[in-house]
């Protein structure tokens, strides 16, 4: 089912983001979560694309396999970056042969080494272009990114807000953020795409904090902040795993609850593979126990 479609239901949509291990016991166990989440009817599940390409195939078999074998709608990844047309179309026309209805297209940051985005020889150079691509040749529900703080490269939101209306005008369906720990950023992005006439559902992007090192290197990638009384109470603590963890899984409930309470369309969990943060915050948001899992 196409997640456009899936978003015109009226409820709130919960959906996670897992990327594809390196070796086949992180398969194995990922294939186990997923089987559990199962149980809890999430309307879609994403499986992210390594820089350059370099997971192409895994992705390819992730959301095939999540669709027909366990049966959640997936939704693959797409990045331009290393690709030539004519490879991202044999990408698609592998997607689309093992009946995936959905892609998130972006441009991709460049491979690992690399400072700067480089477009590919007969290849895309902005997000726009793919979208564009795949809208011409495919009926693929489209997704693309959306940066509440801005992305990283603009030079202001407002040039920010100008590249998302450009993605979108090519035939996005919907807008995933980029992840947020203040939630006045997101409800302020989305004042802004919608006075940028921007009309297609916007989807909030929320990640638990459970390591301190680890979500500052994040943040630091993708430019979102930590509220300063947040790094306070993680900080206090951060050698004790277990008072992190809840810390974050208590903050990232908490702003759930608030973005859902004021109309967001759903929540999009970045899991990082894992599930029990995540099983832990849906425990709250719905009132419901939910099956007990081990830490992946």
């Amino acid at each position: 089912m196409k997640i456009r479609d899936i978003l015109q239901h009226g409820n709130p949509v919960f959906s996670f983001e897992f990327f594809p291990p390196k070796n086949d016991e992180g398969f194995d166990q990922l294939f186990e979560t997923i089987e559990n989440l199962r149980k809890l009817n999430p309307g879609f599940v994403s499986v992210t694309y390594g820089a350059g390409g370099s997971t192409r195939s895994k992705t390819v078999d992730l959301v095939g396999r999540i669709k027909n074998e366990i049966g959640i709608e997936s939704m693959a990844h797409l990045t331009c970056v290393g690709h030539s047309a004519d490879e991202i179309r044999s990408v698609l026309n592998e997607l689309e042969k093992d009946g995936i209805e959905n892609i998130l297209a972006l441009r991709g940051d460049p491979p690992q080494g690399e400072t700067e985005f480089v477009r590919p020889q007969n290849g895309f150079g902005h997000a726009n272009e793919l979208v564009g691509f795949i809208r011409k040749h495919y009926s693929f529900s489209l997704g693309v990114a959306g940066y509440p703080e801005g992305h990283l490269e603009s030079r202001n939101l407002a040039q920010d807000m100008e590249h998302l209306k450009l993605k979108v005008d090519a035939g996005a369906d919907f807008i995933i953020t980029q992840l947020f720990f203040d939630n006045e950023y997101f409800f302020d992005f989305v004042r802004r795409v919608r006075e940028a006439g921007i009309q297609v559902p916007v989807i909030p992007g929320i990640m638990p904090i459970l390591n301190v090192n680890q979500i500052k290197r994040f943040t630091k990638m993708c430019g979102a902040t930590i509220p300063g009384s947040l790094v306070e109470k993680l900080e206090a603590v951060q050698e004790d795993h277990d008072a992190v963890r809840d810390i974050g899984i208590k903050h990232a409930t908490e702003q759930c609850m608030d973005l859902l309470d004021l109309g967001a369309a759903g929540i999009h969990f970045y899991t990082l593979n894992r599930s029990r943060a995540t099983l832990a915050i849906l425990e709250q948001l719905t009132g419901r126990l939910l099956p007990d899992k081990n830490e992946l």
